[in-house]
């Protein structure tokens, strides 16, 4: 009697979850939680699980000790795999309102402490921190200004290693840039090679938040134009960079919003 007791009051338990999961819906992010998928028809297959296969092979295994911003967050997939990795503060940052409620569910289920809060990319100065460990992944696509994005993080949060990963369409060829070009050269912008970043006028995939989409060259190009060194790709979209100094450093003043003013120097 009491064992069916207690299948009955999992079953319930089991039940109650599910309802919290699907109050949700839609989730972005295909996470197994105690049982239950959140997206188990996701048009990509097992994501973003199968996508970060490969990444956790190049990321250390054990983060004791680290600290780790995730920019925007999405469901939390990868706030909790770095707790998992031992990271001793996971800080979790996101706009939506939804996603971040999907995110303290997630926690909640598996038991993993992330601070969730609800904060532009272009606001992560008000941190007024810098990270072991920043990811900044499937986030400059959907934004109207990437490459202030870029500066921001790297001025204001980013003490070493940068995670990021961006959809990418075009070509894959990287040209190799010269220092500088004559105003009537002009075949370089032809090259498939040369850094383009494809601006969506209306929706692509169905999502109007798809604002521009790089080709690998410029991926790459903005990053280090922002100062960052990669230091590995993970095919094919992900790069492991570390922070340098901006190569444009000289300027007399550093990333700010416009229009927000300068934000105080980051610890």
């Amino acid at each position: 009697m009491r064992d069916g007791g207690a299948a009955i009051a999992a079953r319930d338990d089991q039940e109650e979850l599910a309802a919290r999961i699907r109050a949700l819906d839609p989730w972005f992010h295909n996470m197994e939680l105690d049982g239950i998928w959140t997206a188990p028809d996701h048009f990509l297959g097992n994501y973003p699980e199968d996508k970060f296969r490969a990444l956790g092979q190049a990321l250390p295994s054990d983060l004791t000790g680290q600290t780790v911003l995730d920019i925007g967050c999405n469901a939390g997939f990868h706030a909790i795999e770095m707790k998992r990795r031992g990271a001793a503060r996971v800080v979790a940052i996101d706009e939506d309102d939804r996603y971040l409620a999907q995110a303290a569910l997630a926690c909640e289920v598996t038991g993993c402490e992330v601070e969730l809060r609800q904060l532009s990319v272009y606001d992560v100065a008000t941190l007024n921190e810098r990270f072991d460990v920043v990811l900044f992944m499937g986030v400059l696509y959907h934004l109207r200004h990437p490459l202030l994005a870029l500066d921001l993080i790297h001025e204001h949060v980013t003490r070493d290693l940068l995670v990021f990963q961006s959809l990418q369409r075009g070509s894959n060829e990287i040209a190799a840039p010269h220092e500088d070009y004559e105003f009537e050269q002009e075949d370089q912008f032809h090259h498939p090679g040369w850094p383009k970043l494809h601006f969506v006028e209306h929706e692509y995939a169905h999502d109007w938040t798809n604002w521009w989409i790089p080709n690998r060259a410029c991926s790459e190009a903005m990053l280090r134009a922002a100062g960052y060194e990669v230091e590995e790709r993970v095919p094919d979209d992900i790069y492991l960079c570390r922070h340098r100094q901006a190569p444009y450093a000289h300027w007399e003043k550093g990333a700010v919003y416009p229009a927000r003013g300068s934000a105080g120097e980051a610890a």
